[in-house]
This record gives structure tokens, C-alpha cells and sequence, in this order.
């Protein structure tokens, strides 16, 4: 297994471990512990996001390789 091997596969690891926090983070605010505008809903957005665009990113660099 190469080093870029290892790389890419831990990058979508960590990816798809943002997106299920941000999942987590999302579900406890509809499920009534946090209001609307909750620091919770904010970071569950944010992880969200940030693991959709690590994907889409790691997705393109694997189709220049």
C-alpha cells in the first residue's frame, strides 16, 4: 500500500466521520434538545459541509490521478 494509498483513504475515513457528526449534531437539535438558532444546529452545519466537501474534493483529485 503506497503513502498516497493510505492518504486518500484516510481522508475519506475522516470525511464520512465529519458528515456523521454533523448528522449526530443535526438530529439532536430537530429532536427538541436545542433551539433554532442553537451553536449546535451551527456546528452540525458546518461539520456537515466541511465533510461533503472534503469528499467532492478527495472524488476530483482521484480522477486526476
Amino acid at each position: 500500500m503506497s503513502g498516497r494509498t493510505v492518504h486518500s483513504s484516510g481522508t475519506v475515513a475522516l470525511s464520512v466521520a465529519m458528515v456523521a457528526i454533523g448528522v449526530a449534531l443535526i438530529a439532536q437539535v430537530i429532536g427538541g434538545t436545542g433551539g433554532v438558532l442553537s451553536a449546535r444546529l451551527l456546528l452540525g452545519i458546518l461539520f456537515l459541509a466541511a465533510g461533503i466537501a472534503r469528499l467532492y474534493i478527495e472524488r476530483k483529485r482521484r480522477r486526476r490521478a
